[in-house]
């Protein structure tokens, strides 16, 4: 039977609470974003059809508010780097845990 008085049982208690709170924290911060934000899938390989026009769209919106012509390649330019960085985080994830599995 676990000490409920321990110190690790305490520490583990008030961490547990921390996440359920930063958690509904999140929820409620993030929960009227579809009221006033269009989400879209975006894929490195092949975007679904409408994506590419939908951000040449944004582009074309933001270049009308700033005057700046250079929006769109740039918004594109900012999700090529977007993508480079997830891939990289998930190559190194799986080589992490390739190189786990091979030192066992």
């Amino acid at each position: 039977m676990p000490d409920t008085f321990a110190d690790t049982q305490a520490i583990n208690s008030a961490k547990e609470a921390g996440a359920k709170h930063s958690a509904t924290n999140k929820t409620c911060k993030y929960s009227r974003l579809t009221s006033t934000h269009i989400f879209t899938q975006w894929s490195s390989k092949r975007p679904e059809p409408g994506t590419v026009e939908l951000v040449k769209e944004i582009g074309r919106w933001t270049t009308s508010v700033t005057g700046d012509e250079t929006e769109t390649s740039y918004l594109f330019q900012q999700m090529s780097v977007v993508l480079q960085r997830g891939n990289a985080v998930a190559f190194q994830k799986r080589l992490l845990q390739s190189l786990f599995i091979f030192s066992l």
